[in-house]
């Protein structure tokens, strides 16, 4: 039997690689490693489980048998790769190895975890992938208030959804505005007050400075010197690329696995693909570069060496009560040019040649969204 195509990773990178691959290819060998239970879900879903009223399996889309049954492949669960040996083609899973034809890095972006002092390490939850989230659901089952750290497009979508859920959320981050560096002061604006208006509750300029238990709930200390009582604290302040077996393997990185427009990293036969690929110098946490990614590394491994291209890239972000839509500029110059006022905000951003290089649409203007796709630049043509 030949060597496998391997994907280290069955998130939406690499079920859905999995998945393009077979359509182009039946008889290959596939063996799919992850670190996690295996099941397939779509990790946007994770920040509108409780307003669904979902747990973890209501968000299950299915088993990792039946993936195993309908990839015809081998998926390996709880299962760690611990090295990988590029001029030898094979990855090392404790003391067994592993040949590969192919390898695929699908391994994600980690969460970025803050020191907080103190015994209260077990009341503090981050919500990456669905084992987080059914913990982070079971912990505060019953529960009422949740102190969110970030007020990023993360910490502010699970506000949403937490409040949707019948839970009270406050929300505690450095940034003089919500979701810093993605949208501009007057759409942020505009999310912020319809959050508020939905009882959310917001600290920005401060940061937790301690954080201990009180009776049955914890009392967190503010930069700021206020306190703030709570059930749990959820931390939502950022992503990293996961590297650390791409470096140990030489293989180049940077702030993601560095690799070419075919996906290629730094050694022939094995590739990075999703949250922790670092593409032309560009590295996007989101679905949609996700699957241009997917289909052009299908095409790839099956004989056709295809170049992924990312057109427009706008992000929807899940904050109903506020509804935005936001494609962050390309390039680093540009004017924002605002319209509207308070939950509807236009806001464009242009060129000094009066091109549209991005915008963020709040409340009814999102129905512009697909008009405004059609001006925007390509994120990486």
């Amino acid at each position: 039997m030949s060597d496998p195509l391997v994907i280290v990773g069955t998130g939406l990178a690499g079920y859905n690689l999995a998945r393009e691959f077979r359509k182009l290819d039946s008889e290959t060998p596939l063996l799919l490693i992850t670190a996690d239970d295996g099941r397939s879900y779509s990790k946007p879903m994770l920040s509108t489980g409780f307003a669904k009223g979902k747990d973890a399996d209501g968000l299950t889309m299915a088993e990792p048998g039946a993936m195993a049954e309908q990839l015809k492949a081998e998926v390996r669960t709880h299962t760690r790769v611990t090295a990988i040996e590029p001029e030898h083609r094979r990855i090392w899973i404790g003391e067994e190895s592993v040949r590969y034809r192919d390898l695929v890095l699908t391994v994600g972006a980690e969460v970025i975890r803050l020191p907080i002092p103190g015994d209260t390490a077990d009341k503090v939850f981050s919500v990456n992938d669905l084992e987080d989230y059914d913990r982070f659901r079971q912990a505060i089952a019953g529960k009422r208030n949740v102190l969110i750290l970030g007020a990023g497009l993360i910490g502010c979508e699970f506000a949403n959804d937490l409040m949707l859920g019948g839970y009270g959320a406050e929300l505690v981050a450095p940034s003089d505005q919500v979701m810093p560096g993605l949208i501009p002061p007057a759409a942020a604006t505009a999310v912020q007050q319809a959050l508020e208006g939905a009882g959310a509750k917001f600290h920005l300029g401060c940061v937790l400075a301690s954080l201990r238990k009180d009776g049955d709930g914890l009392l967190a200390e503010l930069s700021d010197g206020s306190e703030l009582k709570c059930d749990a604290v959820l931390s939502a302040v950022g992503l990293r690329p996961r590297i650390e077996l791409a470096s140990m393997a030489s293989l180049r990185v940077n702030r993601g696995i560095v690799v070419d427009r075919q996906l290629r990293t730094t050694h022939d036969n094995i590739y990075a693909l999703g949250d922790c690929a670092e593409v032309d110098g560009i590295n996007l946490l989101y679905v949609m570069p996700l699957m241009a990614g997917v289909r052009a590394l299908a095409q790839t491994l099956t004989g056709t060496p295809t170049e992924v291209k990312y057109g427009p890239m706008p992000i929807t972000v899940k904050t109903p009560v506020c509804p935005l839509v936001v494609s962050p500029p390309v390039g680093d110059s540009g004017i924002w040019q605002i319209e509207g006022s308070g939950a509807d905000t236009k806001a464009l951003c242009h060129g000094p040649d009066g091109s549209l290089l991005g915008y963020a649409l709040t409340g009814a203007y999102v129905q512009e969204r697909l008009q405004l796709n059609r001006l925007l630049p390509p994120v990486l043509a």
